[in-house]
């Protein structure tokens, strides 16, 4: 195993990484934070909050999600890169949580919270959601739990995922329309911290994203990490050594630093992880890619890499992936990707598309199009890496789901 160096134990007590972070909320607000901040400190220093999380992934979740080794996908890396005269490709696992229940990595941290919010005492849960995957969570958890639950959605959304707003609503969720902006997740997200102002006493909100105001990125990142802890013991055992690279696409990003939070201080492996690069990134901000064309700023109680003008008003993301079009990124990522721990690369619309069809086609699995992003660039890490190479991908949800938008984009008449 591969020597490990110390790493900063953050975020600090402020809520910071570095420059990034913090709580930027309304008065009403902070006391909810911090009440937040002392159950979670309680949770992570009771046994029993443990166990009963353990016995949940385990049991409803059903985790661990396996380590899958691409054989087909890499075949094709490996004779392009022998084409191009570059001797091969590097071996491609796929850490599959959209085997997890409801089909994609937002359970493990649904669960989590929902936990906490038992432990609160609050008896109404709200959520955002722009693929639909966290709303179905959430719901799925409160259905399990009986609280009832309101999940904000972008109408734009609601159009483009309506497989899942009818799995929220089977699952007795109120999904509310959000028609404000453009009518997606930013707009969603800004919905539900109004209603928490207005429901303080009995309401919890299950964010959905390692964003937010202080203690969210935290406890987003720790409930999310079981993804890496599981990736990295499961690497060990197939490979009897780390990853060289281990690659997740970017939104908001709790699945890339759930995936890259348990290789950190392994400074042999690279962390990649891949934003949404829309219709390209250019001045006319179609995209979603803070980080590749944004610049720090202050959103949703935190302050990251945002997309936004040059008086600060902020812009809208485009993506062609309803999870991915939110105009900013979680505060450890933009930590990150400025002391040069993390690499953050992007992929069009045009690229995810076409690394949906060839994961389909050479695999026999559909990916969401989020995970297709960090397909698209895939390959040329393999490439880069080389015969002998060994790269993670957290390919994080499935694609039932955006088999419409998919079918829509190419012409294809369902």
């Amino acid at each position: 195993m591969d020597a490990r160096r110390n790493w900063p134990d953050l975020p600090d007590a402020n809520g910071r990484f570095g420059a990034y972070g913090g709580r930027f909320v309304a008065e009403t607000l902070m006391p909810l934070v911090l009440d937040l901040e002392r159950a979670y400190r309680d949770a992570q220093a009771d046994p029993a909050f443990a166990a009963q999380m353990s016995d949940f992934l385990r049991d409803y979740v059903g985790r661990p999600s396996p380590l899958y080794f691409a054989e087909r996908l890499t075949e094709h890396f490996t004779k392009i890169a022998e084409a191009e005269g570059l001797g091969g490709a590097a071996k491609i696992y796929f850490k599959r949580d959209e085997l997890n229940h409801t089909g994609a990595h937002k359970i493990n941290n649904c669960l989590g919270q929902i936990l906490l919010a038992l432990r609160m005492g609050k008896t109404r849960i709200i959520a955002e959601t722009g693929a639909g995957q966290h709303g179905v969570a959430t719901a799925t958890v409160c259905a399990r739990f009986g609280l009832p639950c309101t999940v904000f959605m972008g109408a734009t959304d609601i159009e483009r995922q309506k497989p899942n707003v009818f799995r929220m609503k089977l699952l007795g969720a109120e999904v509310r329309p959000v028609t404000s902006g453009a009518a997606t997740l930013k707009d969603a997200m800004n919905e539900a911290l109004r209603d928490w102002v207005t429901n303080v006493d009995n309401t919890f909100y299950i964010i959905g994203t390692a964003a937010g105001p202080h203690p969210y990125p935290e406890l987003v990142r720790d409930f999310q990490s079981v993804i890496g802890r599981e990736a990295r013991a499961q690497i060990l055992e197939k490979e009897g050594r780390l990853p060289d690279a281990v690659m997740a696409c970017i939104g908001g990003g709790s699945n890339a630093i759930g995936l890259f939070h348990p290789f950190i201080a392994d400074e042999s492996v690279r962390l990649i992880g891949v934003e949404a690069g829309g219709r390209g990134i250019d001045e006319r901000f179609e995209h979603s890619a803070a980080i590749n064309g944004g610049r720090p700023g202050v959103l949703h109680g935190n302050r990251t890499y945002l997309l936004q003008t040059e008086d600060g008003q902020i812009l809208e993301g485009h993506s062609i992936s309803a999870g991915l079009d939110y105009p900013g990124v979680g505060p450890e990522h933009a930590y990150l990707n400025d002391i040069g721990r993390a690499q953050y690369l992007s992929a069009t619309d045009d690229e995810a598309l076409a690394a949906f069809q060839l994961c389909a086609r050479l695999e026999g699995i559909l990916p969401a199009l989020e995970p297709s992003h960090a397909l698209a660039r895939v390959g040329d890490v393999a490439k880069e890496l080389g015969p002998g190479g060994l790269i993670i991908m957290n390919l994080c949800g499935r694609g039932d789901k955006d088999v419409f938008t998919v079918a829509d984009s190419l012409g294809v008449t369902l």
